[in-house]
C-alpha cells in the first residue's frame, strides 16, 4: 500500500494547538534545560539528560539549528540568534496555524499573550481557574474574605471574560496538581468555608490546595462554562513531581461525569492522561461530553511511548474526538518538538491502522485533518478557516503566517545562495511557492563545476577535478532562511551541498566546517567561538553625486573632484573613486555616511546580527564593521548576510562596497580579521581561569593558538586565497607579515585581546589579521580549526611573544608573501588535508593554481575585482 499521501497530508496540515503556555525572555531564570524533561531540582536533572527523549529531542533542535548536538550548543546558538529569530525557525517549521494558550502557567519573564500573535495567524487564551480564585484571594477588600464574597467577586469575573477584548476560549483545571481528580461536585458549604480558611491561613501568596476547596471552585467554573458554552480542558496523568499520580487517573471523575447538571458540560483530558491513556478512550467512548488531548505525552516520552500512547487512545475513542496540541512552554522549540514528533507519530499509527485494516487510506488522510486541526476549529469555536482544512484533496495550504515573511504568491522569490571555493557569493532564485513545494526538501540543481571556478572565470579550472560533468543539490538550510531588508517580498537562504538530499558532497564547504567542528567536539569537548571585522571602500562614480546626492553633498564631492582625485577605476565611462579621503576615526568621514551606516546597521538587526562597532578607516573611503562573536558555523553565515547587506544598501544609495584586499597599491587595504576563542559547556576556556598563566591563555588555549601559529603558512592558501591578497599583507600595515604572535601587537598576524569588560591580564580570544573577504569563510573557519586539533593533539606550546614591530626583530620567519608560497607550505601541510578532505583540497589547490597562472598574465585584472568582492 502506498502512504505518500497520507504522509503529505499529515506534513502540509497547519495544525491547531489546542494546549500550549506562554513563551518567556532570554533572560528568564527558568532554565533551558526544562524543555525536555519534567524532572525539576539539581539532583533529578542531573539525569534528564539520559533519557532517550531527552537525547533525540535536543539532537532534532539542533538539527534544525545547524548548531552543535548538545544541550549548551542548543543554549548557545539561542543566545546569539536572539529570542525572535528562534522563534520564528520554530515555528514556521513547526506550521501551526493556531495556539491556545494557557496563561496561568506561573514563569519567570513570562512575555504576554500579545507577544505570540506574530507566529501564528490566531491565538486564543485558555483561562486557569485556580490562578484566577488565587489572584483574586491574593487582593485586599475590606473586612476580609468570606466565601460568599470570593464566590461573587469569582463568578463575576469569570463572567466577564467572554465579553472582553481578550476573549476566553476555554477554562482549565490543575486539581490533579493540587487535590486530585476525584472532584465532589456536591460539596458542601461548610467544608468550602472551612477549605478557604484553610487557605488564607497560608497567607499570600495564595496557593489553593484543600480539597474542598478545589471542589468548589471547579463546581462554579463548570456552572459558568455550560451558561457560556465553554469547554473544560483538565490536567489528568504526568506531571512534574508536585503532582500526585496516583490521583490524576481520569477514573477518579466519574462523579463528575455521571453528574447529570454538567452532562453537556464538554471536557477535555488533557496529555493524554499518561500512562492513564486506555482508561481516557474508555472514557471518551462511552461519555459523550469527554474529549482528548495527547500534547505532552508527544514528545515527552520515547518513540515508541508516543506510538503506544496514541494508539491506546484511538483503540475506543471516536477519532473526532481526538485533538492534538504541542503543550509549549516557555520555549518555542517545545512548540516544534510538539508538532514534528506529532505528525510522525500520527502518520505510523494512522499507516498501521490501514496496514492492519482498521481504515482505509482516504479515512486515515481525513482522521489527520480531523485530529490536527478540523476536531479542535469546531469545538473550540474559534475563527480559523475551516475550508483550509475539509477539502477531499490533500491540504496544499501553508497556514503559517508571520509578519516578517514575503507573502507566497507568484512575485515572491526565495535566494538560495552558496559561497564558492573562490569566496564569491552566488545565488538562484525560485518563486515562494515552489521553494515551500519542491526546493525546501529536494534542492536546486547544481554542476559540479561551480566548485571549481576561480576570480577569473566562471568556468572550472583545470587541476580541480570538477567539470561540467554531473549534478548536485543545493539543499537549503530553513535555519538561515531571512527576508531580505534592502529587497521588498524577497528573501534569501544559504545552501548545503548535496549529491542527493540526505547526503552531503565532500566538496561543500559547509559540511568541511562542520567535520572539523566535530572533531574538536568529539575529541576535546570544545566549540569554535568566531566573530569577523568587515573593511571595505564605498567607492562613487564621477556621475554619482549629480545624481544621487543632496545639494550638500554634491558641493562636498565636486569639490574633492576638483582636487582631482586619484581615479582608481573606469567601467566604460565611469570612472569609481573613493568616496572621501578622511584620516582614521575620521569624524567627518563618518558623518558624511552615516545615512548609509544606519542603515546597514538597521538591517543587521532585523537579520538578528550584533554590530558591536563600528568607524572610518584609515584608507581612502574605508569603513570598518565589527560583527558580535558567535559559534561557528552561524559566525560565518552571518558574514556571508553582512557582506551582503553592505553591498546592496551601498548600491541602493550609488556606491559601489567592495571588500578588495588591496583597492591600490599605495593605500591601506581592506582585512576581514577573525577573532577566535573556545568555549566548552559555554563558558570560554580559552581564557585562563586563574593568574597562573603567564600569557592569560590557558593551556587549552595555548594548544590551540600554536597549532594556528604553526600551520599559518599553509592556512593562508585558505583565508588570503588571492594573488591580490598578498599585496596586503605587508610590514608595517598592521596585517601581519611575519610569523609570530603578541600581546596587543596588531603589527602581528596572531594578537591575543583583552576587550573591555575582561579582567587585566587575561585573554578572551586572538585575532587572526591574514584572512581578507576574498576567502570562504567556511574554508577558512576549517583551516583554523584543522591547525587548532593539530595543536591540541601535539600539546604544542607558543613561543615567547613579539612586543614591537615585528619588522625589527631579526630572524623572525615571513610569512608567505605570494600565493604561489602559500600553495606551496598547503601541499606540504598532511594535516589539513587529512582533516579538510582530500579532494576538497585538490580542488582549493586546483582554483588557486587558476589564480596565480592568470594574475600573473594579467597585471592589471586585479581592478575588475571590485565587482566581485
Amino acid at each position: 500500500m502506498e502512504f505518500s499521501e497520507l504522509r503529505e497530508a499529515i506534513e502540509k496540515v497547519g495544525l491547531v494547538d489546542a494546549h500550549a503556555h506562554n513563551i518567556v525572555a532570554l533572560d528568564s531564570s527558568f532554565s533551558f534545560i526544562n524543555a525536555f524533561t519534567e524532572a525539576t531540582g539539581t539532583a533529578a536533572l542531573s539525569f534528564a539528560p539520559h533519557s532517550l527523549s531527552f537525547k533525540r529531542n535536543v539532537r532534532e533542535i539542533a538539527e534544525l539549528y545547524g548548531c552543535e548536538n548538545s544541550l549548551k550548543g542548543v543554549e548557545e546558538y539561542r543566545r546569539s540568534s536572539g529570542l525572535e529569530s528562534s522563534s520564528l525557525k520554530c515555528f514556521e517549521a513547526a506550521r501551526i496555524s493556531a495556539i491556545l494558550i494557557d496563561d496561568g502557567l506561573k514563569l519567570d519573564e513570562k512575555l504576554g499573550i500579545e507577544w505570540h500573535r506574530s507566529l501564528a495567524p490566531f491565538v486564543g487564551r485558555i483561562l486557569r481557574i485556580e490562578t484566577l480564585a488565587e489572584e483574586i484571594l491574593d487582593s485586599e477588600i475590606p473586612d476580609g474574605w468570606t466565601l460568599d464574597k470570593f464566590t461573587e467577586a469569582f463568578v463575576r469575573k469569570l463572567k466577564s471574560y467572554p465579553f472582553i477584548a481578550d476573549k476566553i476560549v476555554g477554562l482549565k483545571s490543575i486539581a490533579a496538581y493540587r487535590s486530585g481528580l476525584e472532584i465532589n461536585t456536591n460539596v458542601a458549604r461548610k467544608d468550602a468555608e472551612k477549605g478557604l480558611t484553610e487557605v488564607l491561613r497560608d497567607g499570600n501568596p495564595t496557593r489553593i490546595a484543600n480539597k474542598s476547596f478545589i471542589d468548589y471552585i471547579f463546581t462554579l467554573s463548570l456552572e459558568v462554562s455550560l451558561s457560556f458554552d465553554l469547554p473544560m480542558q483538565i490536567h489528568t496523568g504526568f506531571g512534574d513531581k508536585d503532582l500526585d499520580l496516583r490521583l490524576s487517573n481520569p477514573l477518579h471523575l466519574r462523579m463528575l461525569l455521571e453528574d447529570e447538571r454538567f452532562s453537556k458540560c464538554r471536557v477535555v483530558l488533557l496529555h493524554a492522561s499518561y500512562p492513564f491513556s486506555k482508561e481516557a478512550s474508555y472514557l471518551a467512548s462511552v461519555y459523550p461530553q469527554v474529549y482528548l488531548d495527547f500534547g505532552l505525552a508527544v514528545p515527552k516520552l520515547s518513540v515508541h511511548g508516543m506510538i503506544s500512547s496514541v494508539n491506546e487512545l484511538l483503540e475506543l475513542a471516536p477519532i473526532k474526538k481526538v485533538m492534538f496540541s504541542t503543550d509549549g512552554y516557555a520555549f518555542p522549540e517545545t512548540y516544534y518538538l510538539g508538532a514534528k514528533k506529532a505528525r510522525e507519530c500520527l502518520f505510523s499509527v494512522l499507516r498501521d491502522a490501514c496496514i492492519d485494516g482498521d481504515l482505509t487510506l482516504a479515512e486515515a488522510i481525513e482522521a489527520a485533518k480531523d485530529i490536527f486541526a478540523l476536531n479542535a476549529i469546531k469545538f473550540y469555536k474559534i475563527n480559523v478557516d475551516a475550508n483550509a482544512f475539509s477539502s477531499k484533496d490533500t491540504v496544499s495550504v501553508n497556514p503559517v503566517k508571520i509578519e516578517s515573511r514575503a507573502l507566497e504568491n507568484s512575485s515572491s522569490l526565495v535566494r538560495v545562495m552558496w559561497v564558492d571555493t573562490s569566496g564569491q557569493h552566488r545565488c538562484r532564485a525560485v518563486p515562494v511557492k515552489r521553494f515551500s513545494d519542491i526546493v525546501r526538501k529536494n534542492g536546486v540543481g547544481l554542476t559540479h563545476a561551480s566548485m571549481g571556478m576561480s576570480s577569473a572565470a566562471d568556468s572550472p579550472a583545470d587541476e580541480t577535478g570538477l567539470t561540467g560533468v554531473g549534478e548536485i543539490r543545493l539543499i537549503p538550510d530553513v535555519t538561515t532562511r531571512k527576508k531580505i531588508p534592502w529587497m521588498e517580498r524577497q528573501e534569501m537562504v544559504l545552501a548545503d551541498m548535496h549529491l542527493r538530499p540526505g547526503e552531503p558532497w565532500e566538496y561543500c564547504p559547509r559540511e568541511a566546517l562542520r567535520r572539523v567542528l566535530k572533531v574538536l567536539k568529539d575529541e576535546f569537548d570544545l566549540v569554535m567561538d568566531a566573530g569577523f571585522e568587515n573593511e571595505f571602500v564605498l567607492l562613487k562614480s564621477v556621475s554619482w553625486y549629480m545624481t544621487f546626492c543632496p545639494l550638500s553633498i554634491k558641493l562636498a564631492v565636486t569639490f574633492v573632484v576638483k582636487l582631482k582625485q586619484k581615479i582608481f577605476f573606469r567601467e566604460g565611462k565611469e570612472e569609481w573613486v573613493p568616496i572621501d579621503s578622511a584620516p582614521y576615526c575620521s569624524t567627518a568621514s563618518f558623518d558624511f555616511v552615516s545615512p548609509i551606516l544606519d542603515e546597514i546597521v538597521g538591517a543587521l538587526h532585523s537579520l538578528d546580527i550584533t554590530v558591536e562597532q563600528l568607524h572610518a578607516e584609515a584608507g581612502k573611503g574605508q569603513f570598518e564593521l565589527a560583527m558580535g562573536h558567535t559559534t561557528c558555523p552561524l559566525s560565518a553565515d552571518n558574514l556571508i548576510y553582512t557582506r551582503e547587506v553592505i553591498r546592496a544598501i551601498a548600491r541602493k544609495h550609488g556606491l559601489l562596497a567592495t571588500f578588495v584586499p588591496k583597492l591600490a597599491l599605495d593605500d591601506i587595504g581592506s582585512g576581514s580579521h577573525v577573532h577566535i576563542s573556545l568555549l566548552r559547556n559555554g563558558e570560554n576556556v580559552f581564557m585562563a581561569s586563574g593568574g597562573s598563566s603567564k600569557h592569560g591563555i590557558s593551556s587549552i588555549g595555548e594548544e590551540f593558538m600554536a597549532g594556528v601559529l604553526h600551520h599559518l603558512p599553509s592556512i593562508l592558501a585558505f583565508t588570503v586565497p588571492i594573488p591580490n591578497s598578498y599585496d596586503r599583507i605587508q610590514p608595517n600595515t598592521w596585517s601581519g607579515a611575519y610569523q609570530c604572535w603578541g600581546k596587543e601587537n596588531r603589527e602581528a598576524p596572531l594578537r591575543t585581546a583583552c576587550p573591555p569588560g575582561i579582567i587585566d591580564g587575561l585573554v578572551s580570544n586572538f585575532e587572526i589579521k591574514s584572512f581578507d573577504a576574498c576567502a570562504n569563510p567556511y574554508l577558512g573557519l576549517a583551516a583554523i580549526g584543522a591547525a587548532g586539533i593539530d595543536g591540541l593533539r601535539k600539546h604544542l606550546r607558543l613561543p615567547e611573544p613579539i612586543d614591537k614591530n615585528p619588522s625589527l626583530c631579526a630572524n623572525l620567519p615571513r610569512l608567505p608573501q605570494s600565493l604561489p608560497e602559500s600553495l606551496e607550505a598547503l601541499k606540504k601541510d598532511s594535516v589539513l588535508e587529512d582533516l579538510i578532505g582530500e579532494k576538497l583540497l585538490v580542488a582549493i589547490k586546483g582554483v588557486r593554481k587558476a589564480e596565480i597562472d592568470y594574475y600573473s598574465q594579467n597585471k592589471e585584472a586585479y581592478k575588475q575585482l571590485i565587482h566581485r568582492y
